[in-house]
């Protein structure tokens, strides 16, 4: 994706005009860059919550128990993002570092399994709220 791509689609997540087709894996990894790198008002730990809630119900979706919104996922992801970007150039342009991100076990939409079991990560508990990983840490 170019800088104006990642610009445009997180852009359009914020406003909650993206097409839901279009909020695949890639574009949760590009949005959260993109507001990491473009974003300073915005800290993704805090605020991705409540913007991706929002977004789901725009677009018709539910969060609850078992669909929408994951806590554990968002939380985890973004953590691995950071510590992926903290190993870039500082002024790495926003489709640089998503083409690194996505080279990374970012890129795997599956890669949280390496460290919480599907029967840990799946709960409702883990939806909700932080959640430890259960297989092994992730990378500091």
């Amino acid at each position: 994706m170019t800088d104006d791509e990642i610009g445009a689609l997180a852009q359009g997540f914020v406003a909650c005009t993206l097409p839901k087709a279009r909020w695949t894996h890639g574009a949760h990894v590009a949005t959260a860059l993109w507001l990491m790198l473009r974003r300073p008002d915005l800290l993704p730990e805090r605020d991705m919550p409540g913007l991706i809630r929002r977004y789901n119900e725009s677009v018709g979706g539910v969060n609850s128990d078992s669909s929408g919104y994951h806590e554990t996922i968002t939380q985890g992801s973004l953590r691995m993002a950071r510590r992926l970007l903290a190993g870039l150039p500082a002024d790495i342009a926003p489709s640089a570092a998503f083409a690194a991100l996505m080279a990374s076990p970012l890129g795997d939409k599956d890669w949280p399994f390496a460290y919480w079991s599907r029967a840990l990560l799946m709960t409702p508990a883990a939806r909700r709220a932080w959640v430890d990983p259960d297989l092994q840490p992730l990378p500091t």
